[in-house]
Parts: structure tokens; sequence; C-alpha cells
């Protein structure tokens, strides 16, 4: 939901009662609702998979769970809590969050976050510098993946393995996930 044509601020979200959560795109806040079951269910599952892989292979990366805050652009007022993000330069990461794009970041939709997931964040995602936006919609049994670095598109059913283009080894396997 979005509050109104008043730009707003990161002091906005700072100052927004304890518990409540939302983004800030371009000067906007949008409110946020808690996610779903089946939404944690996958979330917990990627990102034990993800983080298992980067433990193992890739030690400048990092993997985080939402809440988590990134600062996709400070100059245009934008604030977003990726469902998941992974971050392999460790110089954007301080003790509030990331600054600046991260690698990799997942959105795992709800009927809620429709518009949010695949118009508002995947534009903002594809200009500020994420090289890979996965989003996973589990009503529809989707994963449309944005590999921008590489201009192109795919997309998957929840049964199917998936292999992360940011990582040379790395394939998820959902139907795992999914049962």
């Amino acid at each position: 939901m979005q509050l109104g044509k008043y730009t707003y601020t990161i002091k906005d979200i700072y100052n927004l009662p304890e518990g409540k959560r939302a983004e800030l795109i371009d000067g906007q806040i949008y409110y946020m609702s808690m996610p779903n079951r089946k939404h944690q269910d996958i979330s917990g599952e990627l990102c034990r998979v993800i983080y298992k892989y980067i433990h193992s292979y890739k030690e400048n990366c990092k993997v985080y769970v939402a809440p988590f805050a990134v600062y996709l652009d400070e100059a245009t007022n934008t604030y977003v809590e990726p469902d998941i993000s992974v971050i392999c330069d460790p110089d954007k990461l301080d003790d509030r969050g990331c600054k600046g794009a991260p690698d990799w970041v997942i959105e795992i939709v709800s009927p809620e976050s429709f518009q949010m997931d695949y118009y508002r964040k995947l534009f903002k995602y594809a200009d500020t510098g994420v090289r890979e936006y996965w989003i996973v919609n589990p009503d529809n049994n989707q994963i449309w993946i944005y590999d921008f670095e590489n201009e192109e598109f795919r997309d998957y059913t929840l049964q199917e393995s998936v292999k992360v283009g940011i990582f040379d080894d790395l394939v998820i396997d959902f139907n795992d996930m999914t049962e």
C-alpha cells in the first residue's frame, strides 16, 4: 500500500512504529504484510541451500533473509527488504545492511506483493545493478529469472531444478522444497 504523494526519506522509515515493516521506493513508502507459512518454508529452504553453497565455495559472499535493509539508491530514496539477498562485495555491507545493489535478489510473491515484485522492484533492481533477480510465485507455480548481466529471461516451475546464473556450479532443486 502506498502512502501518498509526499516524498519520504530513509528517516521516515527509521521513524516507523516498532514492528511496522515498509519499503521506500522513489520516495514513496509501501507497507509490507506478514509472509504466510508457505512463503517462510520456501524462504528458509532457499536460504539454507544458498548458505551451504556459499559457506563451501564463495567465502566473500553472504546471504541474508528478510528483514534485511538494502539501500539500493539513496539519491532516489530507495530502501527495500528483499526476501533473500546475496552480496559478494563485502565493502557494500555495514551494520545497517547493504549499501548498493546485491548480486542476487530473490522475492517470494504473495498476493499483496504482486505489483511490487513483478513491476516496481523488477525495474529498480535492473536499474541499480542487481546481477540476477528471481521471482518465486508459489501460488502460480512459477519461477521467473532475470539475468540482467546477460540480458536473459528464463522461467521454470516449482517442480524443476534451476541453475543459478551468478555461480557456475549451483543448481537449486525446487521439487525438494515444495513437497
